[in-house]
């Protein structure tokens, strides 16, 4: 077991791309955690798929590094806000927080979120200005802005003493002097060990343990990873569980393991302070207590933000229900997102009248839209409702959740930009103009308002502007309807095989979600119409061929190309009475109501009752 004072826990907390992961990479490479010839992929922390795919963290993790003899325990953490349920729970595991702060973009809305949490637990800070080398860096302005920062969200006068360490991640390097750079980590090393405080819990005390993180192994099941909070834990103890309820049970602890790099070594014993990994107990969730038999006390129980958002998640009733997907039931469905509820602490599930329904709650849509895209990769076929916010009671008043946008976009659009969100009910907080063609613009607005924006936006920046949100309070309800899509779209008539000559006959009415050949059915979405409301089509007719007319004549004309869209933008996408079908293989876009005529009565229902009230 290590001593007390050379240990050190810290988390690595940052807006998202600022450089946290790969930061944590040259720490586990210069630590000389790695063989000489042990090959190590790049990002090595973001183990997922997905994260691989989108470059971005969304699970926590640690691992730990040996430096001189220190044994320091890092925590990588989501830089996302709809992941800020992850960044919650790691503050209960640590003494300290680097915050890793871009040299040129400075302070960003995920910043201030991270950081607020790291303050509230009473953690020691240390500011790296990452990015150090790239052309335009500013850092003395960045550290001005973080120092204010830290004022907004009340840092004690300890906080605000924070050191600074100026680095590159990507090539190695730190120091601290912003104008020059050694040739390795050290500066950053020896301030975590000189800055953050060594654990000061009792080792003498009855054990306690907070389940903080889990992890799964076919062989020996759920595995607890947490921090040992007091006391001295050994293999094969008797311990009690306590749930989020106050009940206990008993357990033993079957294996118990340590962090050495990115592997879990095998440890006979670990003490307080330690972070370790517990194996052998079955039915063990987050939040939940481990603790000496005897003597059973029960830590807080964690305290999670709520979600801001919500979907219906249905079993896939369509035509094409059942082709292409592996799970398709609703008991299958519900077994699966009661699962995730396991290891996801900021995620609500919620039964409905229906049994082929459940309305699933996050914190945002990338939140919502990840656990989707999972689903679908392990053969899930389902449909899913169009993203709503969760409106709240507040002291009689109705609340919506409003966020901090925060985009930097060239001068030329920013006009374009505010109108835009002017609609929306955004509010300008700030505007930071630096000369260089780019301008920072703050705005505080509706959630409601970003649904279905970032394509819009991007369309008027051509692609050079910047959005960043984040969740900042519940505000009261603007009575208005705010955002949402304002284009009608082109409703399919038919079931079949869209042809390019039916393609070609609606091409003037809006713009093609399908391509020639795709197989469509009644009531399916194929593309949108230039007006702003709905129209029927068949794409499915085939040119009628006689001796007069050849196939082969309208062989020269070609189709505009058409929008297809990924899950993040099918979602954004969706109207109040439409769906999103999505299968391991496709993504289509359809009517609640397939059939015509039964939605244009449904339509004229809605009307007659709302001209009613």
């Amino acid at each position: 077991m290590h001593a007390r004072d050379n240990i050190r826990n810290i988390a690595i907390i940052a807006h998202v791309d600022h450089g946290k992961t790969t930061l944590v990479d040259k720490l586990l490479q210069q630590s000389g955690t790695y063989r000489d010839h042990e090959t190590v992929q790049e990002r090595a922390m973001d183990s997922n798929d997905l994260e691989r795919e989108r470059g971005i963290t969304i699970l926590a993790k640690n691992t730990a590094i040996t430096y001189n003899d220190y044994l320091i325990n890092i925590v990588d953490t989501p830089g996302h806000a709809d992941f800020g349920g992850e960044v919650e729970r790691i503050m209960k595991m640590v003494d300290g927080v680097l915050l890793v702060v871009d040299a040129f973009e400075g302070c960003m809305p995920q910043t201030k979120f991270v950081l607020r949490k790291a303050l509230e637990s009473n953690l020691t800070p240390i500011v790296v200005v990452n990015k150090i080398d790239r052309p335009n860096a500013r850092p003395s302005e960045v550290i001005d802005e973080v120092l204010d920062l830290f004022i907004e969200l009340g840092a004690n006068d300890n906080q605000l003493e924070f050191p600074v360490v100026y680095a590159s991640a990507l090539m190695g390097t730190s120091s601290l002097d912003p104008e020059q750079q050694d040739s390795n980590m050290k500066a950053l090393y020896e301030t975590i060990t000189s800055h953050i405080p060594a654990p000061t819990e009792e080792v003498n005390a009855p054990f306690q343990f907070l389940v903080t993180l889990l992890d799964y192994n076919e062989y020996m099941g759920r595995i607890a990873v947490g921090r040992v909070n007091r006391g001295v834990v050994k293999q094969g103890q008797t311990v009690a569980v306590i749930d989020r309820e106050g009940k206990t049970k008993q357990a033993r602890i079957e294996k118990l393991f340590g962090f050495q790099g990115l592997k879990k070594i095998e440890i006979e014993e670990a003490g307080a302070g330690d972070i370790v990994a517990i194996a052998g107990i079955r039915e063990i969730n987050i939040g939940e207590t481990i603790a000496d038999f005897a003597n059973p006390e029960a830590l807080p129980v964690l305290k999670i933000d709520e979600p801001t958002l919500q979907m219906t998640f249905l079993v896939n009733n369509s035509p094409f229900a059942g082709r292409e997907g592996k799970w398709v039931t609703s008991r299958k469905l519900r077994e699966r997102l009661f699962k995730e509820l396991e290891t996801d602490v900021a995620l609500r599930v919620d039964e409905t009248d229906s049994p082929d329904a459940f309305v699933v709650s996050g914190r945002g849509e990338l939140h919502l839209s990840i656990l989707i895209e999972n689903m679908r990769r392990e053969g899930f076929e389902l449909q899913v409702s169009k993203p709503e916010v969760i409106i709240k009671d507040i002291d009689g008043v109705k609340s919506e959740p409003y966020e901090r946008l925060m985009i930097d976009v060239p001068e030329d659009s920013m006009g374009s930009v505010m109108e835009s969100l002017g609609t929306r009910k955004a509010e300008m907080v700030n505007m930071i103009n630096n000369g260089n063609g780019q301008v920072r613009l703050e705005f505080v607005m509706p959630a409601r308002g970003l649904i279905g924006y970032r394509t819009s936006f991007l369309t008027m920046t051509r692609g050079y502007g910047i959005m960043n949100s984040a969740f900042d309070s519940y505000g009261p309800l603007v009575g208005t309807n705010v955002g949402g899509r304002h284009q009608g779209v082109l409703v399919s008539s038919e079931n079949g095989n869209s042809t390019f000559y039916g393609m070609m006959g609606v091409e003037d009415r809006g713009i093609q979600f399908v391509e020639p050949g795709t197989e469509i059915y009644e009531g399916m979405i194929v593309g949108e119409h230039t007006r702003e409301n709905d129209i029927i089509v068949n794409i499915c007719k085939e040119k009628q061929l006689n001796n007069i007319r050849s196939a082969g004549k309208d062989d020269t004309v070609k189709l505009k190309t058409p929008r297809l869209f990924s899950l993040e933008q099918a979602l954004e996408y969706l109207n109040d009475d439409e769906y999103c079908e999505i299968t391991p293989k496709s993504i289509r876009l359809r009517k609640k109501i397939l059939n015509k005529s039964e939605r244009e009565r449904a339509e004229k229902h809605r009307k007659t009752s709302q001209a009613g009230v």
